[in-house]
């Protein structure tokens, strides 16, 4: 057995110093986007795989009466697009990102922050900037290190001005101090028929701000926000949200396309109990996968719940707001059979630098009471006498964009490649 053997699954001073390494560095996609357009189509089925109807998304003639005067995508719909807008990586570039400093660390997503500076029109294209941007070592509340790991998605719109940031922070901790972490309990007991009845009440007793514009002047700290609801959750959600969100982890495509993948990645697609091969993904929906693993069941995804977050701030924001930072951590596993109650709190509002900004606590709560996606969010809502101006990014272009984001997350002793 070799050293490098030994060490794999151990957090060395080594891995961290080969991630910090990539700190800067454009990663090139691996997957092409799901949608290269925004659509009529593309956007109403996104919309459609989370519950919402709303027409600015999904109706072209009513969309073009809004002061947009145009159909937008819903804001985690960059989910679902992004060409490549690194450019081809050299040798030594392509030797510096091949595999993973952390392999054989248990890894997990707990963050998630978004900030939006502009919409997704119908017929926009979007490209992609995807790089590290900061490597943490904290130690861990259940004895040993972790790293955190923080990648952002930089997002540009069919003309090539910054569209949105996506930023993500993921954890890696070695195995053997993660699994100190008491395992999740999942009772789950049948429905009756007055909790179902109560959430279709919920249901049938959502609206929607709309063309009614929300003036900052009126809103009230400590105001609640009308709650979303979301579930039981079915594996036929999960499936129509695949069709608006596309596979994201599993290139696209079935059958003889699905073959050629799986000759190039063949971890991709463990067998199944019948040993055939199929998408890692389906921990998602097939039981008997998530029980492999170590789950009590399928769960979703931390996609979804970001934009359930999304559909609650839009809808009550009106088609003249505007929804700029949304920031959440992903604390708990939302099963399949959970319902989620999607919740938002006003605790401030605030004029800065002629923004009018209302600041909200949101949640994702399933029906057991825990919270299992706590988040913050900024939204900007037009006065009485202005309407809401879009928000200025903190850079001009994607290489600005990288370097403030660097300079967000730098380790004093730092120096990133750029």
């Amino acid at each position: 057995m070799t050293g490098t053997e030994e060490r794999f699954g151990v957090l060395t001073d080594e891995a961290v110093e080969r991630s910090r390494r990539r700190l800067g560095i454009p990663q090139p996609q691996r997957n092409p986007p799901h949608n290269y357009e925004v659509t009529w189509d593309a956007a109403r089925h996104f919309a459609y795989g989370y519950g919402d109807d709303n027409p600015l998304y999904c109706d072209p003639e009513y969309a073009a009466g809004t002061h947009w005067g145009s159909l937008l995508a819903p804001p985690t719909f960059l989910y679902t697009m992004g060409e490549d807008a690194a450019p081809p990586p050299d040798a030594g570039t392509r030797a510096l990102l091949r595999g993973d400093p952390f392999a054989g660390l248990g890894s997990y997503q707990a963050v998630m922050e978004f900030e939006w500076w502009r919409p997704l029109r119908l017929g926009d294209r979007c490209r992609v900037l995807q790089t590290q941007v900061g490597v943490r070592v904290k130690p861990s509340s259940f004895g040993g290190r972790t790293a955190h790991v923080v990648r952002d998605y930089l997002y540009t719109d069919g003309r090539g001005a910054l569209h949105a940031l996506r930023r993500g922070t993921w954890i890696n901790a070695e195995r053997h101090t993660s699994k100190k972490r008491a395992k999740e309990q999942l009772v789950q007991q049948p429905y009756t028929a007055e909790e179902l009845a109560a959430i279709d009440a919920a249901y049938a007793a959502e609206t929607r701000r709309g063309a009614r514009p929300r003036h900052w002047e009126d809103v009230e700290i400590g105001e609640e926000l009308q709650p979303r609801v979301k579930g039981p959750l079915t594996t036929t959600d999960v499936v129509v949200w695949h069709l608006g969100w596309g596979m994201q982890l599993t290139p696209p495509g079935a059958f003889g396309i699905a073959a050629k993948v799986r000759r190039k990645a063949p971890g991709l697609f463990p067998p199944n109990p019948l040993n055939v091969p199929d998408t890692v993904q389906r921990l998602h929906w097939e039981p008997e996968r998530a029980r492999e693993l170590g789950l009590p069941g399928p769960y979703d995804y931390g996609g979804m719940r970001e934009t359930w977050l999304c559909h609650l701030l839009t809808d009550w924001t009106g088609d003249d707001g505007w929804l700029w930072k949304l920031r959440c951590e992903h604390r708990r596993f939302n099963y399949l059979g959970d319902t989620t109650w999607v919740r938002g709190t006003v605790v401030d509002k605030r004029r800065v630098a002629g923004r009018a900004e209302v600041h909200i606590e949101v949640r994702c709560e399933n029906q057991r009471g825990e919270v299992t996606t706590p988040g913050t969010a900024v939204v900007l809502l037009p006065t009485r006498d202005r309407a809401v101006e879009l928000p200025a990014p903190p850079a001009a272009d994607l290489d600005g964009m990288v370097a403030h984001e660097l300079a967000q997350f730098a380790v004093p002793g730092e120096h990133p490649r750029r």
